[in-house]
């Protein structure tokens, strides 16, 4: 099986080590550099269907790039879109969902599926849905973090509360439900229902938060996504 090595302590490589035969999938644009021994293509993983869901419901790309040692035996290092951490995860025994932008590269062994989920109650009441990924097969799959990442162990009885861009991957045996208040009962001056949330999300800052319970792993990162891009953005323009 191909090794992944992390290497560097700021905004790292995956360094990646194929024998003759061997052969990795990654995110488009994610080589940064491949020996000559090694081969790069194109193709629309899992089919026409597969990639189209990818590309809308998480924004991953149309193409990924697959690459074989054919000539042998050789190395190459890969990079995430955003600076930030990596996660060598292991896939068989257990399963992983993915949250957008996650996906950094796997071995052939594994796949990457899209979970539609019901979008209605994330906006109507305490919980909900959306679309994210979820591992199949046996092998590895590397995630990225915007930042620094941390794993975190939900144990019964003790759920935990995230902030949904802080959320990398979490084991799929884990129960899980979006919200946009981390409270249970209603806020904003005795207001209800969706209102109620969204009056409580916009005073406390949280937004949408992952409310997991059950036994398995959850990946965080240290930094926000979108409000970094936000932020460069508004940069800009002033």
């Amino acid at each position: 099986m191909p090794v992944f090595t992390i290497t560097g302590d700021v905004d790292p490589f995956l360094h990646v080590s194929l024998e003759r035969g061997e052969k990795i999938y990654c995110e488009s644009d994610a080589m940064v550099m491949m020996e000559s021994n090694l081969e790069l293509r194109g193709r629309m993983t899992g089919g026409l269907g597969s990639a189209l869901m990818r590309r809308f419901a998480n924004g991953e790309s149309f193409f990924q790039q697959h690459m074989e040692a054919v000539r042998g035996s050789g190395d190459c290092l890969l990079s995430p879109n955003l600076p930030g951490a990596m996660e060598v995860v292991d896939v068989g025994a257990r399963q992983y969902l993915l949250n957008d932008g996650a996906f950094v590269c796997a071995t052939s062994g594994t796949e990457m599926k899209v979970r539609t989920q019901n979008l209605g109650n994330a906006l109507f009441a305490q919980s909900g849905g959306f679309f994210v990924m979820e591992t199949s097969g046996t092998g590895q799959v590397v995630v990225s973090g915007f930042g620094s990442m941390f794993q975190l162990d939900v144990l019964p009885g003790k759920d935990v509360i995230i902030d949904n861009s802080h959320v990398v991957c979490w084991d799929n045996c884990l129960k899980y439900e979006i919200s946009v208040t981390t409270g249970g009962g209603n806020s904003g001056g005795g207001l209800g229902g969706m209102l109620g949330n969204l009056v409580n999300s916009v005073t406390s800052g949280e937004g949408i938060v992952l409310r997991f319970s059950g036994q398995g792993k959850v990946y965080i990162c240290s930094r926000n996504r979108d409000n970094f891009l936000e932020w460069v953005r508004k940069g800009k323009s002033s």
